[in-house]
């Protein structure tokens, strides 16, 4: 199968460069994967599931907001956060899930209430990549 060159980066690091057969990815509208030639694009990424096929084999992991660039020789990927179902404490992601749970049962402003909501959605990923994907 035809490869290209995938980056994703981080504030804090370099967390994947390689060749891969496709990536997958969260949108605000829904679901989308990228393969090689596909056309240029930019987009902003939503909290969600990353997948990364490489070698015939689909690789998970937790990605915060984002965008992602799609050029002719490579595609790039700029996330607050990503981690592997390895990398992730399940014990924390569940107490941030339950904080922000807490977080929006009480009176908060419009933009506390978003952050919240945002926290849970990444503390729900991360739950899910480590509980469901790593199995």
């Amino acid at each position: 199968m035809s490869t290209f060159k995938l980056e994703i980066l981080t504030p804090q690091k370099q967390f994947f460069l390689g060749e891969v057969e496709a990536v997958n990815f969260v949108l605000h509208d829904g679901e989308m994967t990228v393969m090689k030639g596909h056309e240029a694009m930019l987009a902003a990424l939503e909290i969600g599931e990353l997948r990364i096929k490489v070698d015939g084999n689909w690789k998970y992991a937790a990605a915060s907001q984002g965008f992602i660039e799609v050029r002719p020789d490579q595609t790039l990927i700029f996330v607050q956060s990503c981690e592997w179902p390895e990398d992730i404490d399940a014990a924390r992601a569940e107490e941030l899930r339950q904080r922000a749970l807490e977080d929006m049962r009480q009176k908060q402003s419009l933009i506390e209430y978003k952050e919240s909501q945002a926290a849970l959605a990444r503390a729900m990923t991360r739950l899910h990549i480590k509980n469901h994907i790593s199995d």
